[in-house]
């Protein structure tokens, strides 16, 4: 096994989860490196040169500086735990559907509503409501003949859709006409090494 990566970090980050939860769930050794968004350590000198966008997660290893939740997925999966990212055309095609449904509806939708809820953000809640609606009812399609989203077993695609469908009620989204969505939840959160993000007691978690 490596090294130690260090993987900066902040805790109510569902972005920042996957990369975190990734390392856990594979076995990688990992440090994590708290990053105080409110004092705006994102954007000191240090932080903007390892990802200016002044954005968490960012993964060290070494000389080697990855930045964007997805990308360290696929670094850290190619890097030390290929059993989590189909090395086939077809399996490797699959994965990366619904890394693009991370990045767009589910980043557009439960993610925004929650930034909405927990952090304030100014976003229109009616059109994240709708974005997420598509991507749980995407997921609710797969899930209803497939315990996973790709394969017979979890991969980095699991990974990618996990923290911000699980928080989705924390913006307000609820997950009760989805039940294969639920079962596979469970699924996720029953894999050894699991850790999960820290819940808020807003939208319907706080009702």
């Amino acid at each position: 096994m490596p090294n130690a990566v260090r993987i900066h970090h902040f805790a109510k980050s569902g972005h920042a989860h996957r990369a975190l939860v990734f390392a856990k769930l594979a076995g990688i050794p990992h440090e994590i490196v708290p990053v105080d968004l409110a004092a705006g350590a994102q954007k000191s000198p240090k932080f903007l040169a390892m990802n200016p966008n002044g954005q968490v997660p960012v993964l060290e290893d070494g000389d080697v500086v990855v930045s964007d939740s997805n990308a360290i997925l696929v670094y850290l999966a190619r890097a030390y735990a290929q059993d989590w990212f189909p090395s086939d055309a077809i399996g490797e095609a699959d994965v990366q559907r619904w890394l693009t449904l991370a990045a767009g509806e589910i980043a557009f939708g439960s993610c925004a509503a929650r930034l909405i809820t927990v952090f304030g953000a100014q976003l229109d809640p009616d059109f994240a409501a709708a974005v997420a609606a598509r991507a749980l009812q995407k997921l609710e399609y797969r899930l209803t003949d497939h315990d996973w989203l790709v394969g017979d077993g979890p991969t980095i695609a699991d990974v990618a859709c996990y923290s911000y469908t699980a928080h989705a009620p924390e913006g307000n989204i609820s997950l009760d006409s989805y039940p294969h969505v639920r079962a596979w939840l469970a699924r996720f959160e029953a894999l050894p090494g699991f850790e999960a993000m820290p819940s808020t007691a807003v939208g319907l978690v706080g009702n």
